[in-house]
């Protein structure tokens, strides 16, 4: 049954043809009939007439607004040539229907305006003998409520149709709006990237000129001092070519830095002064470092910063009252690991899409452009038993 219901769903012309076929059949053969019991030749005219009548239910789809007028003429002729009515007529209710469901306007109020004097036209040129008044006026309203069911419920279907179609329009428009806006998002994101990693290499530049100048006016007086400065500056600018080759990956637009002083940006050191501001705000935050610290790339270390920064702020603002806070530090001998948990009721996943620190930045979206600058895995998701966990490793190689 599924597979017959499908297949007249995709062939709506030959359900039509089937049935056209099926009324001019059963028209003829009713006509013939009624004439044969009168004892008179059928009418040269009921032939033709059902076979127009036939042929406006088989193309009513294809061209609802001409087979209404087609309609309407036959109807009349119907009327002038004194050709009762008959089964073929059921064509005039079903071209109502499709009218009112899929034609044009003009042509919807036509056929509510034809199938409501189809009725009494009839009964004025047929009637019926030896009936009372009240009889006739009851008969006509019998005969005109199907023809006004069939345009309600056409132009309910026209109406639901409309309002499907308005909201696939509305879906399909706040999708191209949400990716148009997480475009905008990443763009921001990767541009504000690009400007604190340009801080980081200009400080470890400026930290190799200072160290140069050095080297140079204790080169004779202090040579040992001389070599340790070198060596400074070599290790430095190792580092600041690292931090530069990721720097060339991120896309940057538009703004630059304006001409100044440049300063260090935030290091895995600050994320404990990070922790403690969130404890005077109200925050309790659990706060551990595992394994030995020590000096990682500036890059890494911006990133892992503003990573715990996001996710407390996104805590404080969506983690609910009473929310304790936990933030480890891993120390491993690749890389490093990052896990921030709360223990609230947790925020819907797409608020966490749309937060961000400082209010620019753009949730998970922003945390994954910057880890994925450093080569680095980022899992975040709703805990078991309620809060929100984000989990980063942070690699001291970034994968290729």
């Amino acid at each position: 049954m599924q597979r017959l219901y499908d297949f007249l769903r995709r062939h709506p012309a030959w359900v039509d043809g089937f049935w056209a076929v099926a009324l001019f059949g059963i028209s003829v053969f009713s006509g013939a009939t009624v004439e044969e019991a009168k004892g008179t030749e059928p009418a040269a005219v009921t032939v033709p007439v059902v076979l127009l009548l036939s042929l406006v239910v088989a193309l009513r789809r294809r061209m609802p607004e001409r087979m209404l007028v087609l309609a309407v003429v036959v109807g009349l002729l119907q009327v002038v040539l004194d050709v009762a009515t008959m089964p073929a007529d059921f064509a005039l209710l079903v071209i109502v229907y499709t009218v009112a469901a899929v034609g044009a306007r003009w042509a919807s109020r036509l056929a509510l305006g034809a199938g409501l004097c189809a009725a009494p036209v009839a009964q004025v040129r047929w009637p019926l003998d030896n009936v009372s008044v009240a009889a006739d006026i009851a008969l006509v309203v019998f005969l005109t409520v199907p023809f006004v069911l069939a345009w309600v419920l056409g132009d309910s279907i026209r109406t639901r149709r409309a309002y499907f179609a308005q909201l696939e329009e509305r879906a399909a428009r706040l999708e191209k709006e949400r990716e148009a806006q997480s475009k905008v998002a990443v763009a921001a994101e990767r541009a504000r990237i690009a400007r604190e990693l340009h801080d980081v290499v200009a400080h470890n530049v400026s930290v190799m000129v200072v160290q140069a100048d050095g080297a140079a006016y204790v080169l004779d007086a202090a040579p040992d001092q001389a070599k340790k400065a070198l060596e400074t500056i070599s290790s430095t600018g190792r580092q600041a070519l690292a931090e530069m080759r990721r720097l060339l990956g991120v896309l940057r637009t538009g703004e630059h830095q304006e001409a100044g002083e440049y300063v260090p940006q935030p290091d895995v050191r600050q994320i404990e002064d990070l922790v403690e501001q969130c404890r005077e705000s109200g925050l309790p935050v659990d706060f551990k470092i595992e394994g030995t610290p020590r000096p990682l790339p500036s890059g890494l270390e911006l990133t892992a910063y503003r990573i715990v920064q996001e996710a407390l702020t996104n805590t404080r603002k969506h983690g609910g009252p009473n929310t304790g806070a936990s933030v480890r530090l891993v120390y491993f001998d690749d890389g490093l690991g990052l896990l921030v948990e709360d223990d609230g009721k947790g925020a819907p996943h797409e608020l966490y899409e749309e937060g961000g620190f400082d209010g620019q930045g753009h949730g998970l979206i922003g945390m994954r452009e910057r880890v994925g600058m450093v080569g680095g895995t980022l899992d975040a998701g709703p805990r078991p038993g309620g809060g929100f966990r984000i989990s980063v490793l942070l690699p001291l190689k970034p994968a290729h």
